[in-house]
């Protein structure tokens, strides 16, 4: 990707989390929330070659807020210069993660039959994020924020009435995302989830977007599913934060 191409995707991941207050310090984006979504909590540069100057003035601005420092640092060889400073000062890589890119196209025809997209999320939508397996203070929480991405779509796959999956796409900056994927323990492996993806690459190809990301943590198993749906690893990042 060229340095607009990354600025744009960065922007996209922020807004699809849609945080109360985002600033922008010396070519970084800067969101803040105080909730369990690492992206609308963490600062992390529009360019992947910028050096640590601004470090002080993030740190300063979150202390401000009452919020801990964090930020979301791609592997990127044009960064190590921002990672060793991070080191020094005491933070410590977490949670890596993998920022993906596929094609639209590709994700729409990619299961048959596709789920159901809805204009807003209802009661059994949200209640996915609060079964079994799922932290339910942390899936109450991204409930909240993906409902208010602006002009998300969200995707349902049912059986006999009862929603077994779902996820969200979000659009902005020349992009759409995925976001938000989750399946009843009992329901995964039956192919609902594909369904989902596709439901949303077509919502995608109904508003002329060719392009789409996701970011996944390195060891979920949904990184299978995404390679078969046509999804490449564009970075690496990981969460900067103090012990």
């Amino acid at each position: 990707m060229d340095a607009a191409e990354v600025e744009a995707l960065e922007r996209a991941t922020v807004a699809a989390v849609a945080p109360p207050e985002v600033a922008e310090i010396d070519g970084w984006l800067v969101p803040f929330d105080n909730g369990t979504i690492g992206r609308a909590r963490s600062a992390a540069p529009l360019r992947h070659d910028l050096g640590p100057a601004a470090l002080d003035a993030i740190e300063a601005a979150y202390h401000a807020r009452g919020l801990a420092p964090a930020f979301r640092i791609a592997d990127a060889p044009g960064l190590e210069a921002v990672r060793a400073e991070l080191a020094r000062r005491g933070y410590a890589p977490k949670q890596p993660t993998l920022v993906k890119t596929g094609d639209v196209a590709r994700l729409a025809a990619f299961a048959d039959p596709p789920a159901e997209v809805l204009g807003a999320p209802d009661e059994a939508w949200a209640a996915v994020f609060l079964g079994e397996g799922f932290d339910p203070a942390d899936g109450a929480h991204r409930v909240r924020v993906l409902s208010r991405s602006p002009g998300a779509a969200f995707g349902a796959s049912r059986v006999d009435g009862e929603t077994v999956a779902v996820g969200v796409a979000s659009f902005g900056h020349g992009w759409a995302g995925i976001h938000g994927m989750r399946t009843a323990l009992r329901r995964r492996g039956q192919g609902h989830a594909g369904r989902v993806l596709t439901a949303l690459g077509r919502e995608m190809q109904a508003r002329g977007l060719g392009r789409v990301f996701l970011q996944v943590e390195e060891g979920n198993p949904a990184r299978s599913l995404y390679r078969k749906a046509g999804f490449r690893t564009a970075w690496r990042y990981s969460y900067w934060r103090q012990a």
